[in-house]
């Protein structure tokens, strides 16, 4: 069993930064994909970004450029970086990870971005 749990979301200006966090409860290592969703109020869920075990990083055309996506191995963490934040960017964020051919996800953490 893997548990998740994200962390760092809040309210934000328009053109702000957060960094979300994502505590894993075991070690990351043997994760094979590392991933950041969010879903915005009647909407899909939907991929923003994602890292393998080896460090190769997609990202969504809507963030790319402004979300870094990043895994800590000795912590045990993912980490979003998100830059230049707009309005649109406001959803519930989602940490995923695949471990041995199973997919986890944490509760999700809020990002509100408003003047």
């Amino acid at each position: 069993q893997v548990q998740l749990v994200e962390s760092g979301g809040g309210l934000v200006q328009p053109g702000g930064s957060l960094r979300l966090s994502c505590q894993a409860s075991r070690s990351i290592e043997r994760f094979r994909n590392m991933a950041w969703y969010r879903q915005a109020p009647e909407k899909q869920r939907e991929l923003v970004a994602a890292i393998t075990n080896e460090g190769g990083t997609t990202y969504s055309d809507s963030v790319k450029g402004r979300f870094t996506i990043s895994r800590a191995n000795a912590e045990n963490r993912s980490y979003l970086q998100m830059n230049s934040l707009n309005p649109e960017d406001t959803a519930v964020y989602y940490c995923a990870a695949d471990y041995l051919f199973r997919r986890y996800w944490g509760q999700g953490t809020q990002v509100t971005v408003s003047a």
